[in-house]
């Protein structure tokens, strides 16, 4: 998964409102703060449990295709942020060098099937992935399919691939623009033809082929109604499968919930080809209820395995009847166990491998041997266990480091990983499951010296005294003056775990003298299942606390100060980054939330946004919309105060957290702001969250980024490249 910017905005060009470019003006004008767009208000007052809560800006969540006065004012705001940009002299150097050090190839792990081996590899530059194969591990790498050749501007992705058992085709996702929606193809692998199969409207799933490569198993959504694609409620997710050859009219409805619109499913089937496994969730949090169904029958029909959604069950893989899965049944941190279909009883489950102190984050079953990764403090480890649960050893790692991969089947004799951290560009390492041994496969060579720099973890005390975790990384043998700028990085939700993770825009950061700072905050899922509830719905605000302490044991240990210390998140944290800077707009020099959840009373009425209420709760329940209300960034902007100058960043085409939060935000902020300190929003086109964005795209928005924080933290960095 995740794991996570040449542009020019051609919505620009339609702006209707006349706005003054800063960049026009004498240096003393600049600095009685940007002329921002008049932005109408409404008079809209919505009642909630008896509260009164005054939404003026509503009409600015309408789709900006759907309607020209949003459309409007979207040109009006980036006129404006654009201007402000052209005007810092460092911005183009900073991009220049962006573009050098992003450079270079890039590599993820080969999956194998049928003997070939497919990976994703970017040979610098590309504003798309491209998807090689490999007859042999030295042979020669052939070119499958290149996104780049399916748009001029890199805006359509490859989002998945999965070859079936045989290796002779991949079934493959593509999206417009960052869109969740997915269009899925069929390529034949030997000729490189694309057979005329086409399955529309997927989201939130992958394709799960048959054993004898005939067939697909997928879920989807009914086709939206017009104009409705990029707001409108996700529900009534359906299981199909789709013969190849056929037609999608043509699919067969495989399993649905019609009393429970709000399930989603997702499918797995049986290395033996046996068991069709679905999986059916219906928020964020890690719970599930399970359903298989044996494929030999013809007629068989779905049978429960899992009634009920009070935990966890994540399947690992099967040995004929017995199916592993991992949970967090009566284990917070997780564990695998073993359920026989013979006697699906739970009174006959047995515990494969037991709960450690250390979070369990994924298994596979590969060469008949699990592979566990676990979480140490937010850092990867990995052990290997027989497949009754005996120890056999660990993957030795020599620094603070994220491992993934270790795919493949209870044949292979070998797996893949990629390991990195925040000064190690993704390397691809070979496992030889045999022997123990690492093989160095694919490594990166790249325009900077990672030795050049240091990464440790420290440990602070939050608000109520919980121990949180860090990581630092800088330039080795920095002055701890304060003096130094400082970028504080957070996102805590959703039981997603912040691991050391190389981002190549950070590189930039770290060669102009800056710290990076990423605290592990509560309601991620770095030390399991109480971690994680401990940020969740009425708990919200310790994630704040925690980001809030953050930056102050920054400050007390003089690694900066608060003209000098900027935050930063996306999506979720991007929520953390509205809240602290509206609770604290006292302790930050800037703000840099992305792609926000910004309106916490509403956000669970456009696209995905009702899966969130399991970590946020809903303005629904009373209670719940207490906690919302108090912390909610949207609701907490008040007139009169002087805000950090903040950066907010958004896309026209997020589907995702739809641009309204973002809009919405930025409009009340520039209204309250009571000082010259720039408010400003960049709105992308033709983008979305964040997945697929082309390399272009992502170089231009990292660019500006840090313009901005040279701007406000009194930086000196190169005008450029010379």
């Amino acid at each position: 998964m995740i794991p996570p910017f040449c542009f020019t905005n051609p919505i620009q060009l339609f702006a209707i409102l006349v706005v003054a470019a800063a960049a026009t003006l004498p240096l003393a004008a600049q600095r009685q703060g940007p002329a921002y767009p008049d932005t109408r208000r409404v008079d809209r007052i919505d009642v909630y449990h008896g509260t009164e809560v005054a939404d003026p800006y509503r009409w600015l969540e309408q789709d900006v295709r759907e309607s020209s006065e949003v459309e409007e004012w979207v040109a009006a705001e980036n006129k404006v942020t654009f201007a402000y940009l052209d005007a810092i002299a460092e911005r183009e150097g900073i991009r220049e060098r962006l573009t050098e050090l992003w450079n270079f190839k890039k590599y993820l792990p080969p999956e194998k099937a049928g003997g070939r081996y497919f990976f994703l590899q970017n040979d610098g530059l590309q504003n798309q992935y491209v998807l090689y194969f490999l007859d042999s591990l030295d042979g020669e790498p052939q070119v499958l399919l290149d996104p780049n050749e399916w748009s001029e501007d890199g805006t359509v992705a490859l989002t998945r691939f999965v070859p079936s058992p045989d290796g002779r085709h991949v079934a493959y996702g593509t999206a417009q623009s960052g869109s969740d929606w997915q269009t899925w193809r069929i390529i034949e692998v030997e000729s490189g033809r694309i057979l005329e199969d086409q399955i529309e409207w997927v989201k939130f799933s992958e394709a799960a082929w048959t054993r004898d490569g005939e067939g697909v198993f997928y879920s989807r959504f009914d086709k939206p109604k017009e104009g409705a694609a990029f707001q409108s409620l996700n529900l009534n997710h359906k299981l199909y499968y789709h013969r190849l050859g056929s037609t999608q009219a043509d699919d067969v409805l495989v399993y649905q919930r019609e009393d429970h619109p709000d399930w989603g499913f997702f499918a797995q089937v049986t290395e033996d080809g046996r068991l069709l496994i679905i999986q059916i969730q219906v928020g964020t949090d890690e719970r599930h209820r399970i359903v298989y169904r044996d494929l030999t029958e013809p007629y068989g029909l779905p049978t429960e395995l899992i009634d009920n959604f009070e935990n966890e069950y994540t399947f690992v893989g099967n040995d004929g009847p017995v199916l592993f899965f991992q949970t967090n049944l009566d284990a917070s941190r997780r564990r695998v166990i073993a359920i026989d279909t013979r006697q699906p009883a739970q009174e006959h489950w047995r515990e494969i491998i037991p709960e450690s102190a250390d979070t369990l984050q994924a298994v596979t079953l590969v060469g008949n041997l699990f592979i566990a990764t676990y979480l140490k403090d937010a850092r990867t480890a990995v052990k290997v266990y027989k497949m009754d649960g005996a120890f056999v050893r660990d993957v030795d790692f020599s620094t603070i480091a994220t491992a993934y991969g270790f795919e493949g089947s209870r044949t292979d004799t070998e797996t893949f990983y990629l390991m990195m951290s925040y000064t190690l560009p993704p390397t691809i390492y070979r496992y030889d499951l045999v022997t123990g041994e690492s093989a160095l496969f694919r490594q990166p060579e790249v325009t900077f010296r990672p030795d050049h720099f240091a990464v440790k973890q420290v440990f602070y005390r939050s608000k109520d005294g919980t121990r949180i975790p860090m990581f630092l990384s800088h330039k080795k043998g920095i002055a701890l003056d304060g003096g130094n700028p400082t970028l504080l990085y957070g996102y805590g939700g959703f039981d997603i775990s912040l691991t050391p993770r190389f981002l190549t825009s950070r590189v930039w950061w770290l060669e102009q003298g800056g710290v990076l700072a990423v605290a592990n905050l509560r309601g991620g899922g770095e030390y399991g299942e109480a971690w994680h509830k401990a940020g969740t719905k009425t708990t919200k605000q310790n994630v704040f606390d925690d980001f809030i302490a953050a930056a102050e044991w920054l400050i007390d240990n003089n690694y900066t100060r608060k003209e000098k210390l900027a935050i930063q998140g996306r999506s979720n944290g991007g929520l953390l980054v509205g809240a602290a800077l509206t609770q604290r707009p006292d302790l930050f020099a800037a703000a840099l939330p992305a792609v926000g959840v910004m309106d916490m009373l509403r956000f669970h009425k456009f696209t995905a946004g009702r899966y969130w209420t399991d970590d946020y709760g809903s303005s629904d329940n009373p209670e719940e919309f207490k906690a919302l209300h108090a912390y909610s960034p949207y609701h907490n902007i008040k007139r009169g105060t002087c805000y950090p100058p903040t950066f907010v960043t958004t896309a026209d085409t997020d589907d995702r957290v739809v641009p309204g939060h973002s809009f919405k935000f930025i409009a009340r902020l520039q209204a309250a702001q009571d000082c010259p300190k720039a408010v400003l929003a960049r709105i992308e086109t033709r983008a979305g969250h964040g997945s697929g964005k082309p390399t272009s795209k992502q170089i231009e928005e990292a660019a500006d980024e840090w313009a901005f924080l040279v701007r406000n933290l009194g930086m000196k960095a190169p005008k450029n490249s010379e």
